[in-house]
């Protein structure tokens, strides 16, 4: 204490739980400001992932479906998650089997760009199949395309000599 104040700065209590509990001798709004400074960086550099929501019905065409999924598949590229939801109204409840064929169906044709992270079958409360799915992890992406870097620039060496 009499130190910082010979110094003219604060005694901050850095870590508390430890022992002794650390403390140093520092300017405390300097340290408050580049403390806000960082949390803002750090929230910058945060990406926010939205659930995109796609309702259908099971008479859905195939060209509407073919739509549909050009359009999920453009939110699965930009990072985002999509929920299909396939709604049942009045009779359509007696054939179920034809939303769980279309709900096989989609995510036959997003296997490529998405995994299933979780899917809520028809019950009597609800009346709608749900899937949600999430864009392919980015790693797997980027190791192609690493890999496809490492044997281009091998085959440009090769050609340069």
């Amino acid at each position: 204490m009499r130190l910082a104040r010979e110094v003219g700065l604060d005694l901050v209590e850095i870590n508390p739980d430890a022992n002794p509990p650390v403390c140093k001798i520092l300017d405390y709004g300097k340290f408050q400001y580049e403390r806000n400074k960082k949390d803002k960086e750090a929230k910058k550099k945060q990406k926010v992932i939205e659930i995109k929501e796609i309702r259908l019905r099971p008479e859905i065409g195939l060209h509407d479906l073919e739509t549909k999924i050009r359009g999920a598949k453009e939110f699965l590229a930009e990072g985002n998650k999509v929920k299909f939801t396939i709604r049942l109204r009045g009779r359509q409840f007696l054939h179920t089997d034809r939303s769980v064929s279309l709900a096989n169906q989609i995510a036959e044709l997003l296997k490529d760009v998405a995994e299933i992270e979780s899917e809520k079958p028809i019950s009597d409360e609800n009346r709608e199949y749900t899937i949600i799915f999430s864009p392919k992890r980015q790693e797997e992406k980027k190791d192609g395309k690493r890999a496809k870097d490492t044997q281009r620039s091998g085959e440009e060496v090769q050609s340069n000599r």
